[in-house]
């Protein structure tokens, strides 16, 4: 589960019913799982939240946040000015900043909240379910370990840049945090979604 979601990852989940969500497995650093790709102002920043881990083999759901640091007023004022002028704003917005000011100190449950929140905003009504334990799944598409963070998107199977319309810069800039498009495009973004799969010929 990661920080606001890559497009990629909402490509991977988008027809499915259930999405079973590893809460077992080992923290990955340098992941999705603390870092986002986004519109910060006039270029595509990285938003990262800095966590408190005590080993290597640190479980993800034990990871704590560390608020030592002011990183939520960074993300959220980050966020405000890269999309403060974007036409879904208003609607969005709210609910992501209700997240940051509640103090979740665990970085999965942060997670959790914003995934929940992204999920509702998309339209998509995949259930979200816990694993019980952690092993491997035969019957079902494992999507752990697929989407990583130092590997470019082309490399996999899942996205294929459609364009739509961002607020900066004359090129366009693929798979960045689910809330880039849904600022931008709102009720369509499903739309952008379903043409984004790499089987598609875009025409």
């Amino acid at each position: 589960m990661f920080y606001l979601p890559p497009l990629e990852f909402f490509v991977a989940i988008k027809d499915f019913d259930t999405l079973r969500i590893e809460a077992h497995e080992n923290y990955q650093k340098q992941s999705y799982r603390n870092r986002a790709h986004v519109q910060l102002a006039n270029k595509v920043g990285t938003l990262s939240i800095p966590v408190i881990r005590s080993n290597s083999r640190m479980k993800y759901t034990e990871v704590k946040i560390d608020d030592s640091q002011a990183w939520r007023k960074i993300h959220l004022r980050g966020i405000k000015s890269g999309y403060g002028k974007a036409p879904y704003f208003e609607y969005l917005y709210p609910e992501l900043e209700k997240v940051y000011q509640q103090k979740i100190n665990g970085l999965y449950e942060f997670n959790k909240r914003l995934l929940t929140i992204c999920l509702k905003f998309l339209g998509l009504t995949v259930k979200m379910e816990e694993t019980p334990e952690y092993r491997q799944y035969t019957d079902e598409k494992d999507l752990r370990g697929v989407i990583q963070s130092r590997q470019p998107y082309s490399d996999r199977s899942i996205y294929a840049p459609y364009p739509y319309t961002q607020l900066f810069g004359v090129n366009f800039a693929p798979n960045l945090s689910v809330i880039d498009l849904l600022f931008c495009e709102g009720p369509r973004s499903t739309f952008i979604l379903s043409r984004s799969k790499k089987e598609i010929e875009h025409s």
